[in-house]
């Protein structure tokens, strides 16, 4: 799976993990399908909570208001435009998803309530030459998981 991740959305990153410094940050990522396998990422929400140097606390109920706004602007058209998965940084680790990465995106794409038949974790930090460097986890249900691919 391709994700694009257009100019303004990874300067709004960049930012975002300057200033969080060595802490962790994430929020949802809110898409648009272009086609078999390959979607952009449209925009994200940045929780306003940072984490601490090794761990991001996830809250849900945090995202549903820019979720709603998002679905409410792009008219509603869920097979084009929905929920994208999550994402978060490790400042001062490998990009690669966490055993607790792992747990936290199988309960995603498993709840039946969210009702995703999938879910993309990017995880993002900044290297030494303040670039973004991220990768990309591709969670379906019934525990698979596979790599995709970040495109900037």
């Amino acid at each position: 799976m391709n994700i694009h991740l257009p100019e303004d959305i990874a300067e709004k990153l960049i930012k975002a993990l300057k200033k969080a410094g060595s802490k962790e940050i994430g929020g949802i990522l809110m898409g648009e399908y272009l086609s078999p396998g390959v979607y952009r990422v449209k925009d994200l929400t940045i929780q306003s909570q940072v984490g601490t140097t090794a761990f991001f606390l996830r809250m849900p109920l945090i995202v549903l208001r820019p979720l709603q706004s998002f679905f409410q602007n792009t008219n509603n058209q869920f097979t084009r435009f929905n929920y994208l998965g999550e994402w978060h940084s490790h400042p001062s680790y490998s990009t690669e998803p966490s055993s607790t990465d792992y747990q936290t995106m199988w309960e995603i794409v498993e709840d039946s309530t969210v009702g995703a038949n999938f879910a993309v974790l990017i995880i993002v930090k900044l290297d030494e030459k303040q670039q973004l460097e991220g990768s990309v986890t591709v969670f379906i249900p019934n525990y698979r998981s596979f790599r995709g691919e970040l495109i900037q």
